[in-house]
Protein backbone atom coordinates (compact mmCIF):
# COMPACT_ATOMS: atom_id res chain seq x y z
CA UNK A 1 0.00 0.00 0.00
CA UNK A 2 0.90 3.37 -0.78
CA UNK A 3 1.00 5.08 2.37
CA UNK A 4 1.70 8.80 1.45
CA UNK A 5 -1.86 8.42 0.12
CA UNK A 6 -3.46 7.61 3.64
CA UNK A 7 -3.46 11.53 3.98
CA UNK A 8 -5.85 12.00 0.96
CA UNK A 9 -7.82 8.25 1.56
CA UNK A 10 -11.42 8.50 2.89
CA UNK A 11 -11.98 5.37 3.91
CA UNK A 12 -15.12 5.78 6.34
CA UNK A 13 -13.33 5.83 9.74
CA UNK A 14 -13.79 10.08 10.33
CA UNK A 15 -15.56 12.79 8.59
CA UNK A 16 -13.78 14.21 5.17
CA UNK A 17 -13.08 17.76 6.62
CA UNK A 18 -13.00 19.48 3.13
CA UNK A 19 -12.62 22.58 4.88
CA UNK A 20 -9.36 21.72 6.57
CA UNK A 21 -7.86 20.01 3.45
CA UNK A 22 -5.50 22.57 1.59
CA UNK A 23 -6.29 22.24 -2.33
CA UNK A 24 -2.52 23.94 -2.78
CA UNK A 25 -1.37 21.19 -0.35
CA UNK A 26 2.21 19.11 -2.16
CA UNK A 27 3.47 17.37 0.88
CA UNK A 28 4.02 13.57 -1.43
CA UNK A 29 6.05 16.17 -3.13
CA UNK A 30 7.23 18.70 -0.92
CA UNK A 31 10.89 19.52 -3.42
CA UNK A 32 10.05 18.65 -6.47
CA UNK A 33 9.85 21.22 -9.29
CA UNK A 34 7.00 21.19 -11.86
CA UNK A 35 9.52 20.81 -14.58
CA UNK A 36 10.83 17.54 -12.90
CA UNK A 37 7.17 16.45 -12.47
CA UNK A 38 6.70 15.74 -16.14
CA UNK A 39 9.56 12.91 -15.76
CA UNK A 40 7.62 11.31 -12.52
CA UNK A 41 4.62 11.41 -14.30
CA UNK A 42 6.14 9.70 -16.89
CA UNK A 43 7.72 6.97 -15.27
CA UNK A 44 4.65 6.57 -13.09
CA UNK A 45 2.46 6.60 -16.70
CA UNK A 46 4.76 3.72 -17.68
CA UNK A 47 3.94 1.40 -14.22
CA UNK A 48 0.51 1.90 -14.78
CA UNK A 49 0.47 0.89 -18.27
CA UNK A 50 2.34 -2.20 -17.06
CA UNK A 51 0.20 -3.17 -14.02
CA UNK A 52 -3.13 -2.03 -16.82
CA UNK A 53 -1.57 -4.89 -19.43
CA UNK A 54 -1.36 -7.53 -16.29
CA UNK A 55 -5.11 -6.61 -15.47
CA UNK A 56 -6.10 -7.73 -19.19
CA UNK A 57 -4.12 -10.87 -19.03
CA UNK A 58 -4.91 -11.95 -15.92
CA UNK A 59 -9.04 -11.47 -16.93
CA UNK A 60 -10.05 -11.81 -12.99
CA UNK A 61 -10.64 -8.36 -11.83
CA UNK A 62 -11.73 -4.50 -12.67
CA UNK A 63 -11.27 -1.44 -12.35
CA UNK A 64 -14.07 1.49 -11.56
CA UNK A 65 -12.52 5.18 -11.41
CA UNK A 66 -14.74 7.62 -10.16
CA UNK A 67 -13.40 11.29 -11.23
CA UNK A 68 -15.94 14.44 -9.49
CA UNK A 69 -14.95 17.95 -9.54
CA UNK A 70 -16.47 21.15 -9.30
CA UNK A 71 -16.06 23.08 -12.56
CA UNK A 72 -12.62 23.72 -14.13
CA UNK A 73 -12.00 21.21 -11.51
CA UNK A 74 -9.61 19.04 -14.09
CA UNK A 75 -11.26 16.21 -14.58
CA UNK A 76 -10.72 16.05 -18.23
CA UNK A 77 -7.32 17.50 -17.97
CA UNK A 78 -6.69 14.32 -15.21
CA UNK A 79 -7.84 11.67 -17.69
CA UNK A 80 -6.22 13.05 -20.26
CA UNK A 81 -2.47 13.44 -18.27
CA UNK A 82 -2.86 9.93 -16.07
CA UNK A 83 -4.10 7.89 -18.89
CA UNK A 84 -2.80 9.10 -22.01
CA UNK A 85 0.35 5.75 -21.81
CA UNK A 86 -2.53 3.06 -21.23
CA UNK A 87 -3.82 0.85 -24.08
CA UNK A 88 -7.72 2.29 -25.10
CA UNK A 89 -8.48 -0.97 -25.61
CA UNK A 90 -8.79 -1.69 -22.40
CA UNK A 91 -9.86 1.68 -20.93
CA UNK A 92 -13.52 3.36 -21.41
CA UNK A 93 -14.33 6.94 -20.55
CA UNK A 94 -17.91 7.74 -19.88
CA UNK A 95 -19.07 11.29 -18.83
CA UNK A 96 -22.13 12.22 -17.49
CA UNK A 97 -23.69 15.13 -18.43
CA UNK A 98 -27.35 16.27 -18.10
CA UNK A 99 -29.45 13.45 -18.74
CA UNK A 100 -31.54 12.90 -21.87
CA UNK A 101 -35.55 12.87 -21.69
CA UNK A 102 -34.67 9.05 -22.49
CA UNK A 103 -32.77 8.67 -19.24
CA UNK A 104 -34.98 11.37 -17.30
CA UNK A 105 -37.98 8.38 -18.23
CA UNK A 106 -35.94 5.92 -16.05
CA UNK A 107 -34.41 5.94 -12.65
CA UNK A 108 -31.21 7.27 -12.02
CA UNK A 109 -28.97 4.89 -11.96
CA UNK A 110 -30.31 3.01 -15.19
CA UNK A 111 -27.65 5.31 -16.97
CA UNK A 112 -24.76 4.07 -14.84
CA UNK A 113 -24.68 0.46 -14.99
CA UNK A 114 -23.98 -0.64 -18.31
CA UNK A 115 -20.58 1.32 -18.54
CA UNK A 116 -18.72 -0.45 -15.43
CA UNK A 117 -15.91 -2.24 -16.22
CA UNK A 118 -15.87 -5.69 -17.41
CA UNK A 119 -13.48 -8.03 -16.20
CA UNK A 120 -9.78 -6.98 -17.70
CA UNK A 121 -11.07 -3.24 -17.85
CA UNK A 122 -10.72 -0.34 -16.68
CA UNK A 123 -13.76 2.40 -16.36
CA UNK A 124 -13.04 5.93 -15.78
CA UNK A 125 -16.50 7.88 -15.16
CA UNK A 126 -16.27 11.56 -15.21
CA UNK A 127 -18.92 12.79 -13.31
CA UNK A 128 -21.29 9.75 -12.02
CA UNK A 129 -23.91 8.35 -10.37
CA UNK A 130 -22.70 11.22 -7.50
CA UNK A 131 -24.74 13.88 -9.39
CA UNK A 132 -27.81 12.78 -8.56
CA UNK A 133 -26.73 13.25 -4.83
CA UNK A 134 -24.81 16.68 -5.50
CA UNK A 135 -26.31 18.70 -8.74
CA UNK A 136 -29.61 17.21 -7.84
CA UNK A 137 -29.61 18.37 -4.25
CA UNK A 138 -28.26 22.32 -4.63
CA UNK A 139 -30.48 22.55 -7.38
CA UNK A 140 -33.38 21.38 -5.38
CA UNK A 141 -34.27 19.01 -8.97
CA UNK A 142 -35.90 16.39 -6.67
CA UNK A 143 -37.18 16.34 -3.02
CA UNK A 144 -35.02 15.51 -0.04
CA UNK A 145 -37.07 12.81 0.74
CA UNK A 146 -36.29 11.29 -2.12
CA UNK A 147 -32.21 12.13 -2.84
CA UNK A 148 -31.49 11.46 0.58
CA UNK A 149 -32.64 7.93 0.24
CA UNK A 150 -29.65 7.58 -2.67
CA UNK A 151 -26.76 7.45 -0.19
CA UNK A 152 -28.55 3.74 0.64
CA UNK A 153 -28.98 2.97 -3.03
CA UNK A 154 -25.27 4.00 -4.01
CA UNK A 155 -23.40 2.33 -1.57
CA UNK A 156 -25.64 -0.96 -1.91
CA UNK A 157 -24.77 -0.61 -6.06
CA UNK A 158 -21.13 -0.04 -5.33
CA UNK A 159 -21.04 -3.55 -2.74
CA UNK A 160 -22.59 -5.26 -5.84
CA UNK A 161 -19.67 -4.23 -7.85
CA UNK A 162 -17.01 -5.24 -5.29
CA UNK A 163 -18.29 -8.41 -4.45
CA UNK A 164 -18.46 -9.26 -8.37
CA UNK A 165 -14.81 -8.41 -8.85
CA UNK A 166 -14.22 -4.56 -9.35
CA UNK A 167 -12.28 -2.23 -7.70
CA UNK A 168 -13.33 0.91 -6.62
CA UNK A 169 -11.56 4.26 -6.86
CA UNK A 170 -13.54 7.62 -5.88
CA UNK A 171 -11.56 10.80 -6.77
CA UNK A 172 -12.86 14.11 -5.39
CA UNK A 173 -10.18 16.85 -7.74
CA UNK A 174 -10.20 19.54 -4.54
CA UNK A 175 -9.97 23.00 -5.95
CA UNK A 176 -9.96 26.45 -4.10
CA UNK A 177 -12.45 29.22 -5.42
CA UNK A 178 -9.73 31.38 -6.16
CA UNK A 179 -8.18 28.62 -8.14
CA UNK A 180 -12.02 28.27 -10.01
CA UNK A 181 -11.76 32.10 -10.77
CA UNK A 182 -8.48 32.08 -12.28
CA UNK A 183 -9.62 28.84 -14.57
CA UNK A 184 -12.97 30.55 -15.28
CA UNK A 185 -10.97 33.90 -16.19
CA UNK A 186 -8.45 31.91 -18.80
CA UNK A 187 -11.27 30.11 -20.77
CA UNK A 188 -12.67 33.66 -21.87
CA UNK A 189 -9.21 34.89 -22.25
CA UNK A 190 -8.59 32.08 -24.86
CA UNK A 191 -9.86 31.09 -27.53
CA UNK A 192 -8.66 27.34 -27.10
CA UNK A 193 -10.31 27.26 -24.32
CA UNK A 194 -13.38 29.80 -25.03
CA UNK A 195 -15.61 26.88 -26.05
CA UNK A 196 -15.76 25.26 -22.15
CA UNK A 197 -16.99 28.47 -20.81
CA UNK A 198 -20.30 28.07 -19.94
CA UNK A 199 -22.60 30.77 -18.55
CA UNK A 200 -24.07 28.38 -16.24
CA UNK A 201 -20.98 28.05 -14.16
CA UNK A 202 -21.44 31.04 -12.76
CA UNK A 203 -24.64 30.37 -11.37
CA UNK A 204 -23.16 27.22 -9.54
CA UNK A 205 -20.41 28.91 -8.47
CA UNK A 206 -22.67 31.24 -6.31
CA UNK A 207 -23.53 28.05 -4.61
CA UNK A 208 -19.79 27.42 -4.09
CA UNK A 209 -20.39 26.53 -0.14
CA UNK A 210 -24.28 24.61 -1.13
CA UNK A 211 -21.71 22.32 -3.20
CA UNK A 212 -19.00 21.80 -0.79
CA UNK A 213 -21.74 21.26 2.01
CA UNK A 214 -23.08 18.10 -0.43
CA UNK A 215 -20.00 16.94 -1.12
CA UNK A 216 -19.04 16.53 2.67
CA UNK A 217 -21.97 15.05 2.80
CA UNK A 218 -21.53 12.31 0.22
CA UNK A 219 -18.27 11.39 0.61
CA UNK A 220 -18.81 10.83 4.34
CA UNK A 221 -21.70 8.84 3.79
CA UNK A 222 -20.67 6.58 1.05
CA UNK A 223 -16.79 6.30 1.91
CA UNK A 224 -15.50 2.53 2.68
CA UNK A 225 -12.83 0.72 3.15
CA UNK A 226 -13.49 -1.28 -0.17
CA UNK A 227 -15.12 1.94 -2.35
CA UNK A 228 -12.46 4.81 -0.62
CA UNK A 229 -12.69 8.46 -1.67
CA UNK A 230 -9.43 10.12 -2.04
CA UNK A 231 -9.55 14.21 -1.91
CA UNK A 232 -6.53 15.10 -4.48
CA UNK A 233 -5.37 19.03 -3.49
CA UNK A 234 -5.96 20.06 -7.61
CA UNK A 235 -5.04 23.97 -7.55
CA UNK A 236 -1.47 22.21 -9.22
CA UNK A 237 -2.34 20.19 -12.03
CA UNK A 238 0.82 19.11 -12.34
CA UNK A 239 0.44 17.50 -8.23
CA UNK A 240 -2.94 16.56 -9.11
CA UNK A 241 -1.67 14.32 -11.66
CA UNK A 242 0.58 12.75 -9.82
CA UNK A 243 -1.42 11.81 -7.17
CA UNK A 244 -4.38 10.44 -9.04
CA UNK A 245 -1.98 7.94 -10.99
CA UNK A 246 -0.33 6.92 -7.71
CA UNK A 247 -3.97 6.31 -6.73
CA UNK A 248 -4.51 3.79 -9.40
CA UNK A 249 -1.33 2.30 -9.53
CA UNK A 250 -1.91 1.45 -5.60
CA UNK A 251 -5.43 0.02 -6.54
CA UNK A 252 -3.79 -2.44 -9.28
CA UNK A 253 -0.72 -3.69 -7.65
CA UNK A 254 -3.11 -5.03 -4.50
CA UNK A 255 -5.15 -7.18 -6.50
CA UNK A 256 -2.22 -10.20 -6.77
CA UNK A 257 -2.74 -9.95 -10.44
CA UNK A 258 -0.91 -12.52 -12.86
CA UNK A 259 -0.13 -13.53 -16.11
CA UNK A 260 -2.12 -17.15 -16.80
CA UNK A 261 0.08 -20.27 -17.13
CA UNK A 262 -0.44 -21.39 -20.69
CA UNK A 263 -2.20 -24.74 -21.11
CA UNK A 264 0.32 -25.88 -23.26
CA UNK A 265 4.04 -26.60 -22.93
CA UNK A 266 5.94 -23.90 -25.11
CA UNK A 267 9.09 -25.58 -25.07
CA UNK A 268 7.15 -28.33 -27.49
CA UNK A 269 5.97 -25.71 -29.98
CA UNK A 270 7.98 -25.19 -32.88
CA UNK A 271 7.10 -22.70 -35.70
CA UNK A 272 8.57 -22.80 -39.21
Amino acid sequence: MDIGLDRYRIAGESPVGLPQRDPRDRSLYPTISKKDSVRELARLRRQLSELQRLLWADGNHALLVVLQALDTGGKDGTIRKVMSGVNPQGVSVTGFGVPTEVERAHDYMWRVHPHTPGSGRIAVFNRSHYEDVLVVRVNELVPEARWSKRFDHIMSFERLLSDEGTTIRKIMLHISKDEQRERLEARLEDPAKGFKFNATDLETRKRWDEYQTAYEDAIDRTATPTAPWFVVPADRKWYRNLVVARILIEALAGLDLSYPTPDFDPAGITIV
